[in-house]
Order: C-alpha cells, then structure tokens, then sequence
C-alpha cells in the first residue's frame, strides 16, 4: 500500500455568495425534503399511529386502556365412531368499551373447511410435467368440515337473529349493549372432524390402523368472539387459513364427553381427576407435583391395553381455565401420560406430556423435560408462567400451539432409532409452542394481523432456550448469518416483516426467522445484553394478559432501553433491504512533520519502493550507454544534484516553521502516528453498525464497534480515520457475522479470496439414520469385510 503524507497548514479563505434565482431556490428546497424523506434516518412517528389514551406515547398502556372479555361454558360429546363433535356453549360477553354495540361478530373458523370455503376457493397450483399424489388429492377433496349451526338463542331460549359470512357470525342484538353491560348467549352446532394426515390443518385426527385407533387433537371447535377494540373495531377479517387468530381473554368451562377408555387433557385443570383416573393413576398423579423428573402416570403397559379396548360406555372430562384466549384438547385411547413439576416461588407447575407409544423412546426421554426447561427460560426472559400447567401432545406432522396446551410432531422410526435431525426438531418445536404460552397466549398480539408479533419473538426466544438446552444446539433461525440467503433473495419474493399474514411471500422466513435474527442483532450487537433484557422483559410484563400492537413494541423497547431504534425499526421490519457493508479503499497516511532529516529520509525509502517501468528496465539492456554518461560535457549541477540530501538550509526553514507553533500543536507534529482513511459503502441498503477487527503489525487485535448512526448523514458511502501509533497489518468488517452481512468478500483489507465448495453426488435417499448405522456396523465382523472384499 503506498503511503502517502498529509501536511497540516492553516489557510485563509474569502468566500462570497451569489443569490440563488427563485426557481433554484424551490429546487433546492425540494431536494433537501427528497433528501430527508428517503434518510433511513426519519422518524418513525409519521408512520406509527398517533399515541393516545389507550396507549401512550412510551410504548405502555394508557390511563384509559380497555378490553373485552367473554366468558365460556361448552359441552362436548367426540364421537368416534364418525369423527364428529358435537357442542353446544354459553357465552357470556362483557362489554367493558366506552361504545354502545349494536351487534356481535363470532367467529366461526372451522368454516375454513366447508366445501364453498375461500380458503379452497383462492388457493392457486401450477401444474407442471409432474405433480404430487399429495397435491393432486388436493384437486378432488370431497370434504364438509365446516360448523353445522343448530341454533343461536339468548339467555332466555329465544331465538337470536344471526347471520353467517362464511368464518364469521354476527348476532343481531335485541337491545343495544351499554358500556359495562353484559350479555350471554347460547349456541348449538357439530361438524365433521378433518384428517390431517390428507388435508392438514391445525386441528383434527391422525389414524393407526394397526391397531384402528385415533389421537383427536382438537382447535378451533367452537364458535368463538372475535375481538373488538380501539384500533379498529371489529376484527372481523375472513380466516383463510394462514393468519392464525384474534381472540378475547376469559374463563372457560369445558365439558368433554367421550368413550369411558379415551384419555383426555386439555387447556386449564382436571376438575373431577377421581371420576376419570384410576386410584393408581391418582398417586402418581399427586407424586408427579412434586417431582423433578417425569412421573409416569399412564405407563406404556397401560396405554397398550387400552388401545384393544373398545368401552360402549362414556367418561366426561371437565376441565376449568381462567384468563385464557383460547381452548385446545386431545383425547385417544393411545396415550401414555407423564408429568413432573416446575417451581416458581411457592407455586408449581405441572409439564406434562401425552404421547403414543409410537413416539418412544423420544417422548418419554425428552418431552416433559424440554416443556420444564422451556417454562424456565421464557419466564426469565419474560415473566414467571401464571398457568398452572403446561402441556405437550404428540401427533404427527403438527406444531400448533394453545393455551397451557401444545400439538407437536417428532416421531421415531418403527424399530425405535431416530435421526439427529428428528431429535432436534422434535426438541425444537416443542420448545417453539410451550413457548406460545407467552406469545400470543398471555402478550395477546393479534395473529390474523401480525403473524411476526407472535411467531417472531417466540422464534427468538426459542433459540435462547436452545442453546441453554445445548450448547451445540443446531438451531434453524436466530443467529443472523443463517437469514443472509433469504434476505439477498429476489426482492420480488420478499415482503417487509410489516406485513398483513395473508399476504406474505416465504412466510416462515418473513414471520419466524427474520425477526429472530433482528431481534438477536438487537440484543447481541445494538443494545447489548443488559439493555435488550430489561426492555424487552419490560414489554413483556407490560402487556401480560394485553394486547399490544407493533406500536406498542417498538416504543417499549426505545422508552425501556433509552435509545433510538427508528432506524431498525425501519430497515428491518418496513422494508426488504438487505445488508452488504464493503470495505472500497484503504488509504494510509503520515503527517508530514516538515522536519528533513525525518521526511528526506522517508521519502528516499519511498521513492526506492516505487515500481520500475517496464520501458527503463528494457533501455538497460538496449542502450549500452547514454549522451550523459558518455559525455561529461553535458553534465551540470542538476545531474549530481541529490534532492534527498539535508542540507542546513532546509534545516534552518524547519526551526522557522516549528518556532510558529503553539506547544501542543508541536508536541502533536511529533508523534509518530498512522492514519489510515478507510471507505465503506452501504450496498444493500439496510444501515447497520460498523464491526471491525483491526491487526496491527506486531500481532495484536483491536475490536472496534462503530454505532450505525455512522450512516446517519450519507446513508450509502462513509469515510472512517483510523488513528494509531502502530501500523495496521489487516481489517476484518463484521469478524463474529453479527450484522446478517449477505456478502462476505468485500468484507477485508487486504482482500481475501473467500472460497466455496461444492461437492459431485449422486441423488440417492439416505436409507438408514445413524442409530441404524450403528446397529448394522456392530453385526458386521471382520471376517464379513475379507470375504466382501474378496468377492468384490
């Protein structure tokens, strides 16, 4: 690198200024607001709504903040001679808005399966030369799952007039609702269950026929209130099968009728335990509250003789739940059953787990284990679990998540191995919707809206907990490196994380991993550990049992952690950008002390450095001998002349020219610093901080953490001046992968070729998991290898 030097003077300028015509004035004026309207910089206040006195300006709820509540008592009966449910509920709804509602909307989701569904209606396919049977099923479903309204009926028996707009209801009061009133309502239907296993979904039947038995893992099933608040009324919009939900908190009453050998759990607490278990079951119930380890309370023995049992008799489960959002259950003849319990302060929490013997030895070894350890680290980061239990049921090819209670996939191969990869993923996805407990189940953000809300600050959380579960934990999304293919991607396929969950391309990269990722930057690379904690906790308890809006977020991690995070805020969540930070240039400099005896010297060294151009170096060989050199006629002065000699005159300029400086610019003159001006630009677009580690000459790093209002003036090329006494052998942008840099070759001075590998295969499915493997390899001796290698 060539060095240059930098003289340091003092100049005088005479300026003067020529008035601008008007119309040169207006475009520059225009320009100026061009300018600030496209800083990355701006504020967000113009685009969040405006606060008020539901909620404030600080992110928190305000001093008149409201919200519904309805109430439930629900009665069930699971046929599962036709998988069917049938129902009937009492909803009790509480008007606790300053408004007079003239009508009520329900919502009615399990129309998302009846044969004129929008959902079927809008889903588009591509046929190309080939299709799945999966897919091509698709095309020729024959299914009605959606509600059969018998009737809807008041407090009094009296019919209610209601009209159904395919997954919603609205109840046509008789009598306008005050503030502060309340009104119950009654309401009667059924509907054919679906099986997931052909159709998918959140709810419905997975079927063994081995053995012809069913799990029924039930959502969705009744006929709920949808949410009514100060943002914008009545959350009615159509469920089309993505947007999850909006619901109301309330306590539920719940009635499950099924065959007398069908074991069920569900949201909230047994109430009648000694009608439905056994006195057995009943001891290891109650050992189970205390224990630290899972307690089987339905063995494995136990679960296998009551899959050949076929009772013609009825058992009723009933099940109470306060200050919930919603319902889920799971009943099945198959299920094992153990629990253990997690301590917070002088409660206990039951973590229990549901599972059939199909998903051993997995289940049984890391279930209820993964629920504990999930309960612990959410609440430290968020605040202590308030239910009373928590619960993970097993069923194939599901991860869907409800209060107290959770559908998880991760099932072993039928000789009982498993993949790595089945392991980790059955750990993670129950970590993922134990998690929900505390996203969107309690921290009630508004899912059909906002699927990031809930789904991204889980995922985030859910990586903490991963890599407290194990350090080499292989964890899907969190760190910001494993975002960088998606976010470089065709910008056409991308939508900003601000958006409605209807209409998002790559939704699990959108709502789940890039919002952990941001979310990890925040708190790894932005704030810092100890800010991002307090804030985002801070959040938490604010809007425990809440619902908050995206507003509401932003400005409770800014007010708790006393920074500006418009910026992110905006890069990450409003647009597609993505980020590639470069090192352009490097150039490094000297001051120029004006001292000869130091600068002759130098320069001289500098002057030997430089490159030999080709033509001087061929004129030494081709021409033996020049005019000067064979003639000393035509020598003078300046042909001996060595412009790198001291001489007294040159050092006499310096003592005039030092003598002029003031003390600390002399001192100052004197050191011997580099300086090296380093460029970066900002090619993808997302500001972010600038991360380097800087080698010096003599071995030794520095980290240098530049905060990313850096950019804040010229949001696309900076000039930084690296100021030190030793020289700097290299400089690494972004050395920990911190900042989700889509490009790491531009990322060094000197540049450094960044290889990638690629490996030659031939398609072929892996036939056996590594458990397998090993068995095999120990039948193998190694007599097996001479003769194999002899016949080969």
């Amino acid at each position: 690198m060539k060095l240059s030097h930098i003289g340091l003077m003092i100049v005088a300028i005479l300026a003067f200024t020529i008035l601008p015509t008007s119309l040169e004035a207006q475009q520059k004026g225009s320009d100026e607001r061009e300018n600030v309207n496209r800083n990355k910089f701006r504020q967000l206040e113009q685009d969040l709504p405006t606060p008020n006195a539901y909620r404030n300006a600080a992110g928190a709820p305000g001093h008149e903040y409201w919200q519904q509540r309805a109430d439930y008592d629900i009665e069930l009966e699971l046929d599962d001679d036709n998988q069917r449910i049938y129902g009937s509920e009492t909803i009790t709804y509480h008007n606790n808005s300053p408004d007079v509602l003239n009508y009520l909307w329900v919502q009615l989701d399990q129309n998302v399966r009846a044969k004129d569904s929008d959902s079927y209606l809008t889903k588009t396919m591509e046929i190309s030369d080939s299709i799945s049977f999966k897919d091509f099923s698709k095309l020729h479903l024959d299914f009605d799952g959606g509600f059969k309204i018998d009737h809807v009926k008041d407090g009094n028996d009296q019919d209610l007039n209601y009209v159904i707009n395919k997954t919603m209801m609205r109840i046509d009061l008789p009598v306008p609702m005050q503030p502060n009133a309340t009104f119950s309502f009654k309401v009667k239907w059924w509907y054919n269950i679906n099986d997931r296993m052909k159709m998918g979904g959140r709810s419905g039947y997975e079927y063994f026929p081995e053995d012809d038995n069913y799990i029924y893992a039930i959502a969705q099933f009744y006929p709920r209130m949808a949410m009514y608040n100060e943002v914008y009324g009545w959350q009615n919009k159509q469920f089309l099968g993505r947007g999850e939900f909006t619901l109301v908190f309330g306590d539920y009453k719940v009635s499950i009728t099924a065959p007398a050998d069908h074991v069920i759990t569900a949201t909230g607490e047994l109430q009648n335990p000694d009608d439905v278990l056994t006195n057995e079951q009943m001891s290891r119930f109650r050992k189970a509250k205390t224990s630290d380890e899972p307690v089987l309370i339905i063995t494995e023995n136990e679960a296998r003789r009551n899959e050949s049992s076929r009772s013609k008799s009825k058992k009723t489960w009933v099940f109470h739940a306060e200050n919930v959002r919603d319902f889920g259950w799971a009943s099945s003849r198959k299920f094992i059953w153990d629990a253990m319990g997690v301590t917070f302060g002088e409660r206990t929490v039951l973590a229990m787990s549901l599972y059939p013997k199909e998903g051993n030895p997995l289940w049984e070894q890391y279930s209820t284990r993964t629920v504990a350890h999930t309960l612990r680290i959410f609440s430290r980061h968020t605040f202590d679990y308030p239910y009373p239990v928590a619960i993970s049921v097993h069923t194939k090819k599901i991860g869907m998540e409800y209060p107290m209670i959770c559908f998880n996939f991760g099932r072993p191969e039928k000789d009982g191995t498993y993949s790595e990869r089945t392991k980790y993923r059955m750990i993670g996805v129950i970590i993922h919707e134990v998690g929900h407990n505390y996203f969107p189940m309690i921290v009630n953000s508004d899912e059909r809206q906002w699927t990031w809300m809930d789904e991204g600050l889980n995922s985030f959380v859910q990586y903490l907990t991963e890599k407290e579960w194990d350090r080499d934990y292989p964890s899907r999304r969190g760190p910001s490196y494993k975002i960088t293919d998606y976010m470089k991607g065709d910008k056409k396929r991308l939508s900003p994380i601000m958006s409605n969950s209807e209409t998002i391309h790559q939704f699990g990269n959108n709502s789940y991993a890039k919002p952990a990722a941001a979310l990890n930057i925040l708190r790894e690379t932005v704030l810092g550990r100890e800010l991002f904690d307090f804030a985002f906790k801070e959040y938490s308890q604010r809007w425990m049992f809440k619902h908050p809006t995206p507003a509401d977020f932003f400005r409770t991690m800014e007010d708790a952690s006393g920074v500006d995070l418009d910026w992110f805020w905006r890069g990450w969540f409003y647009t597609t950008d993505h980020v590639d930070m470069s090192i352009d240039a490097v150039n490094w400099f000297k001051v120029d002390t004006r001292n000869p005896d130091q600068e002759k010297p130098l320069a001289r060294i500098e002057d030997e450095r430089t490159a030999n151009f080709i033509t001087d170096l061929r004129n030494k060989e081709d021409i033996p001998e020049t005019v000067v050199e064979k003639d000393p006629a035509t020598r003078d002065f300046y042909n001996e002349y060595d412009e790198y000699n001291v001489n007294n005159a040159d050092r006499m300029d310096f003592q005039k020219y030092n003598s002029k400086l003031a003390g600390e610019d002399r001192q100052l003159l004197s050191k011997k610093y580099n300086y090296y001006e380093v460029r970066f630009s900002n090619i993808g677009g997302l500001v972010m901080p600038i991360i380097l580690e800087i080698e010096y000459d003599d071995g030794s790093k520095e980290l240098m953490h530049i905060p990313a209002e850096i950019w804040r003036y010229n949001n696309n090329e900076v000039r930084k001046v690296l100021v030190n006494e030793k020289e700097i052998r290299s400089i690494a942008l972004d050395p920990f992968l911190e900042t989700a840099d889509t490009d790491m070759s531009n990322n060094y001075w000197p540049p450094r070729p960044q290889p990638t590998r690629f490996k030659l295969f031939k398609e072929k499915k892996e036939k056996e998991n590594k458990m397998q493997r090993e068995k095999r390899a120990k039948k193998i001796s190694p007599k097996d290898i001479e003769a194999r290698l002899r016949k080969e």
